[in-house]
C-alpha cells in the first residue's frame, strides 16, 4: 500500500475588509485596507484526522482584525500587521508562526473634512512575518503606473532568425511598478521610498527597462538609509507605433497603440553592497 505525509501547509483568513475611520475636530481620517492572515504551526491532525482541536477559526481571525482596529487603531500598517501577527503566535500554543499582509488604498481628502476621492490604482502594502526567527517586515506599493513619452531607448539586443522586433531610439516606456523594500530597523515611512522610485524613472535616461529597474532600487537605497534591499517587478506596458502608411500618412512618433498583453516582466533586487540580510522566510503558497 502506498503511503503519503503532509508537506507544508497555512491556512487562515483572506481578503478581510476593513475601512477605519478616525473621528478628529479637523476632519475625518480614513484607513481603507484589505487584510490577510496565514498561520502554521501543529495543524497536521485537522488535515490527516480532522480534528480541530488546535484550529483558531478563521472567522475568529476576522473578528481580531476588527477588534484590534477599534482598541489600538492604525498607526501605520506595517505596525498593524506585525501587532497582529505578534498576538495570534503569542496566544495560540498550536500557532508557531504568522503571516499579516495589508494593502491600503489611498484616499485623499476633497472638503478636508467629511469628502474623500479615492487616488488611483496603486496601493501601499505590508507583509509581516512572525515566529521563531522574530519579525520581519517588508513595506511597499503595487500598482503605480508610471509613463514617459520619450527618453527611452532599446537596440543592441540579441537577434536571431525568430526576431522581428524593430530597433528604436525614441519610444514610450510605460510600467506598473510593484516594488517592495526591507529596512533593518522593521518601519519606515513609505512615502520617501515611492517618491525615489517616481523621481528616477522619470529622470532616468533609459537604454533599457533593466537598467531602469536598477536606478529606480538604487534611489531607494539612496534616499532610505535604513532600507537594505528592494525588490521590483516592472512589467512593460508595450506601446507600439502604429503604421500609417497604407493611410498616406506619416506618423513621427505621435500615434501608439497600447499592447495589453504579452508583456515584457523585468524583475530584480538591489541590495547595499555588503548588507546583512535576515534569512528569507519560506512560504510556499
Amino acid at each position: 500500500m502506498p503511503t503519503f505525509e503532509l508537506g507544508p501547509n497555512q491556512y487562515g483568513k483572506a481578503e478581510i475588509r476593513l475601512v477605519h475611520v478616525e473621528r478628529t475636530g479637523a476632519g475625518d481620517r480614513l484607513t481603507d485596507l484589505n487584510v490577510s492572515v496565514a498561520l502554521r504551526g501543529d495543524l497536521a491532525a485537522s488535515h490527516l484526522t480532522g480534528d480541530n482541536a488546535a484550529v483558531l477559526p478563521t472567522d475568529t481571525q476576522k473578528n481580531t482584525v476588527y477588534a484590534f482596529a477599534r482598541q489600538f487603531g492604525i498607526a501605520g500598517i506595517e505596525a498593524f500587521a506585525t501587532r497582529l501577527a505578534e498576538h495570534f503566535v503569542a496566544t495560540q500554543p498550536s500557532i508557531h508562526e504568522a503571516r499579516v499582509t495589508i494593502e491600503r488604498y489611498p484616499w485623499i481628502d476633497v472638503d478636508s473634512r467629511h469628502c474623500l476621492r479615492r487616488s488611483g490604482g496603486e496601493v501601499h502594502t505590508a507583509t509581516v512575518h512572525h515566529g521563531h526567527y522574530g519579525t520581519q517586515v517588508v513595506a511597499g506599493v503595487a500598482g503605480l503606473v508610471l509613463l514617459k513619452t520619450t527618453d527611452s531607448e532599446f537596440h543592441g539586443y540579441l537577434k536571431d532568425r525568430y526576431t522581428t522586433l524593430a530597433e528604436t531610439r525614441d519610444r514610450i516606456l510605460a510600467t506598473s511598478v510593484n516594488a517592495t523594500w526591507r529596512t533593518a530597523t522593521g518601519f519606515t515611512d513609505p512615502e520617501p521610498a515611492r517618491a525615489a522610485l517616481v523621481e528616477a524613472f522619470a529622470d532616468t535616461y533609459s537604454h533599457a527597462l533593466q537598467q531602469t529597474l536598477f536606478a529606480m532600487g538604487s534611489r531607494v537605497l539612496d534616499r532610505c538609509p535604513d532600507v537594505v534591499e528592494v525588490k521590483l517587478s516592472l512589467p512593460n506596458r508595450h506601446h507600439f507605433l502604429v503604421d500609417l502608411t497604407p493611410f498616406g500618412l506619416d506618423n513621427p512618433n505621435e500615434v501608439y497603440y497600447a499592447a495589453d498583453r504579452p508583456y515584457g516582466l523585468i524583475e530584480g533586487v538591489v541590495r547595499r553592497d555588503g548588507a546583512t540580510i535576515p534569512p528569507e522566510v519560506t512560504w510556499t503558497f
